[in-house]
């Protein structure tokens, strides 16, 4: 399961996602209710045993809402088809949301993972992020919530951003490894249209991301986390073993999954939909007992093998070989020769090199 919560007190510059400030004409008032009479419809959809594996409460800022609101949804899932055993249930936060009291009563509420986003350890990096945060504190609230008994925990960077010197992100990695995480993932930033960072470039405020620069911190991540005993399990996380993210290889993997709230989209045995995007609609569409779902497709077979190529490749345990057909056979063996791949028994796993350019291999494969 993966639930939306669309709320953020402010928009970061470099943000796209389906998010809304208390500006925009939102609120939060009654959003669990609304998220529950999704979950009911669902449970009309989806009849029979289907144990839940892992839920994924993002954003958006989740921990805008009271941890007993997130604890409640947390109850109704489980009501509805149940939780396995081993259940993995992670929410999302940022670092100033959340204190040493909310993080004990997330876990009470059943929450035993958290992603906290940290971004950097520059003050000047965040400053061009338009992060909110102190640059101390992510590792002080990674460091909380080990306190509060979460069994895992998250940290988020991103490289690249303009300004960010080698020695900067250096000292976020350390910052990272000292706060005794048991998850780290990295991205290099990316300017979305829409956002104000992709404004700020083209006025000429500031230059547009180097990827040259963006490789180099890529490698840098590798050695540093690697070396720290964090192995890469997908092109941009690394783990310790046991710590990797039950619901994202699910993801990964073509697992089925249903996804609550606006924007949310989800995958059942190979029909895919979404909802519409605005809180506003939503709520309605909650108030009139109807599907806030607003489109939907069913993948062929063929378009289903190609996103398992698309997804797969990207993980540390490889592709099957057999997803490939007769060009994308010639296409692995042609990565191989240029130490993108290694073929190791009926697997494809991407090199260090390939996965800098993991993009481009999957072109090719696919």
């Amino acid at each position: 399961m993966y639930a939306h919560v669309p709320f953020c007190a402010s928009r970061c510059g470099y943000c796209d996602f389906n998010t809304y400030t208390p500006s925009e004409g939102v609120t939060q008032t009654g959003y669990v209710n609304q998220v529950l009479a999704e979950l009911k419809l669902a449970s009309r959809v989806l009849r029979g045993p289907r144990p839940v594996s892992a839920v994924f409460v993002g954003g958006g800022t989740p921990t805008l809402l009271p941890p007993s609101e997130l604890g409640r949804l947390l109850e109704k899932i489980d009501a509805t088809w149940g939780f396995t055993s081993d259940v993995e249930i992670t929410t999302e936060a940022n670092p100033e949301t959340v204190d040493p009291v909310m993080l004990k009563e997330l876990r009470s509420a059943g929450f035993n993972r958290i992603s906290l986003g940290m971004q950097s350890a520059a003050p000047h990096v965040l400053a061009v992020l338009d992060r909110k945060h102190s640059p101390g504190r992510a590792v002080q609230a990674a460091q909380e919530a080990r306190a509060a008994g979460f069994d895992h925990v998250n940290l988020d960077l991103i490289y690249g951003t303009p300004g960010e010197r080698p020695e900067d992100f250096a000292a976020s990695l350390q910052a990272v490894l000292d706060a005794g995480v048991d998850h780290v993932s990295a991205y290099a930033l990316i300017i979305e249209d829409g956002t104000r960072l992709a404004a700020r470039m083209r006025r000429g405020e500031l230059p547009y991301p180097d990827d040259d620069v963006a490789a180099d911190r890529y490698l840098a991540a590798s050695s540093t986390l690697e070396s720290a005993g964090l192995h890469w399990y997908e092109v941009s996380n690394w783990a310790r073993p046991g710590g990797e993210c039950k619901h994202n290889l699910l993801y990964w993997r073509g697992g089925d999954w249903w996804g609550l709230g606006p924007g949310a989209h989800s995958h059942v045995g190979g029909v895919r939909w979404w909802n519409v995007k605005h809180p506003n609609t939503y709520a309605a569409r909650a108030a009139d007992k109807v599907s806030p779902g607003v489109g939907r497709e069913l993948l062929t077979k063929e378009e289903r093998r190609i996103e398992d190529i698309m997804l797969r490749l990207r993980l540390a345990e490889g592709l099957p070989l057999d997803l490939l057909d007769g060009a994308g056979l010639a296409a692995a063996h042609r990565a191989v020769e240029d130490g993108l791949l290694t073929l190791a028994e009926d697997r494809a796993v991407l090199t260090l090199r390939g996965r800098l350019l993991a993009d481009a291999v999957i072109r090719d494969l696919t």
